[in-house]
């Protein structure tokens, strides 16, 4: 070895004797190793560490959107809770005012149905007592002629005749409320009653005319009538209200709506035939229209329709005999073609790729026989070609470039070592 080939090894200069430059160069290489490797770590650490505080802050950032969307649907629940715990008070509160109005107005309609009941059965008592009066004092008018009419001195008794007319009626008519009561006929009591008032009266207009003046005569025979007939008219009243008969009155207006409510039905029937018939002209001139669409649109199997139809002795060609003639022509119900079934096929299969994830633009060989003047789509299988890497195609970190570097320098440093 010259001096000149040992003058420098790896930058130093070999200046004293007993210099080991091979081993310095070891040395320098596994310092140079140690410190690439303690970068290398260096740089993974941090690398890793700002990959985890990365992380963390994602994990913080998705538990932060967790946390606000929970928070958010804790509130609309807690939103929404409230509102119908509000909706359920505010209906319980109407059903409550609701049923508290409903339980006053019954309480008003029966208060007022109570006074118009006490009303009405004060003016029948009144009624009754005017009545009853009213009877008392006719029958007082009416007697003392009565009397006089059938006085006799020596017959004495006969003066108690009156007495038994106007009594009589009284009774009889007395009578005819019980048989009205027990719902028996009580006509016969009441014509009794009117027959001995009408005796009483002849009696009175007699001998007033022949004993009195006219007007006593006329006044007492009134009052024979008067009497009897208005308690019978009270009677007759009360007995017409118990049997629920209506009065002329009411049976006039009873007349009325049933009149009206007639003329409505009638009306109504009237307005349903129009529209029945209105519908049938609309049904019919709709076929006419269908008819001639069919025709011009399927000629061959309107054709066929008709002939069929006629041999099948219908008059029209109807649901049932198109759709013979249909399958008959077309080989197919009318919603369904040669046509329609090669598109619904295709999309089937378009559909079916979409879910298997097959190119679902590109027709496949089925779909492609399917669909008129299509063809084949052709398969393109390239051979088999051994992998090769090319430039740029793999890149590597900071840290690998350094450590590929240094490695590089010590290999080139033993080769140049003797």
């Amino acid at each position: 070895m010259t001096a000149t080939s040992i003058e420098k090894v790896n930058g130093h200069a070999a200046a004293e004797p007993g210099f080991d430059a091979v081993a310095l160069a070891k040395a320098e290489a596994i310092r140079t190793k140690a410190a690439a490797e303690a970068e290398a770590l260096r740089i993974e650490a941090e690398g890793k560490a700002e990959a985890e505080k990365i992380k963390a802050a994602e994990e913080a950032r998705k538990q932060k959107i967790a946390n606000d969307k929970a928070e958010a649907r804790a509130r609309e629940e807690q939103a929404a809770r409230e509102a119908r715990i509000a909706k359920l008070n505010r209906e319980r509160a109407e059903e409550e005012r609701a049923a508290r109005e409903a339980r006053e107005k019954a309480a008003a309609e029966t208060k007022a149905e109570e006074a118009q009941a006490a009303e009405v059965a004060a003016a029948e008592e009144q009624w009754r007592k005017y009545a009853l009066s009213f009877y008392v004092v006719c029958s007082v008018v009416a007697l003392p002629v009565q009397i006089a009419a059938f006085y006799n001195p020596n017959a004495i008794w006969l003066m108690a005749a009156p007495i038994m007319l106007e009594g009589g009626a009284w009774v009889v008519l007395k009578g005819a409320r019980a048989a009205a009561a027990g719902h028996r006929p009580h006509w016969h009591y009441r014509l009794i009653a009117w027959c001995l008032a009408f005796i009483a009266a002849g009696i009175n207009l007699w001998h007033g005319l022949h004993a009195f003046d006219p007007a006593t005569a006329i006044g007492t025979a009134f009052a024979s009538i008067a009497g009897p007939g208005v308690y019978d008219l009270h009677e007759h009243g009360q007995l017409r209200k118990r049997d629920g008969k209506l009065s002329w009155r009411q049976r006039r207006a009873a007349a009325k709506a049933a009149k009206k409510e007639a003329e409505r039905k009638a009306a109504e029937e009237a307005r349903r035939a129009a529209e029945k018939k209105a519908a049938e002209k609309a049904a019919e001139e709709a076929r006419r229209k269908l008819a001639e669409i069919r025709e011009d649109a399927f000629p061959k199997v309107w054709a066929h329709a008709v002939r069929l139809a006629a041999a099948l002795g219908e008059t029209t060609v109807t649901e049932s005999v198109w759709k013979r003639a249909h399958r008959d022509i077309e080989g197919a119900d009318p919603t369904e073609t040669a046509e329609i079934i090669r598109l619904r096929n295709a999309a089937e299969a378009r559909v079916e790729a979409a879910r298997q994830k097959r190119p679902v633009n590109r027709p496949s060989s089925q779909a492609a026989s399917q669909v008129p003047g299509a063809k084949k789509p052709r398969v393109y299988n390239p051979p088999a070609r051994r992998g090769r890497r090319t430039k740029g195609d793999v890149t590597y970190s900071a840290a690998a470039r350094r450590a590929a570097s240094l490695t590089a320098k010590q290999t080139a440093a033993k080769k140049d070592t003797p």
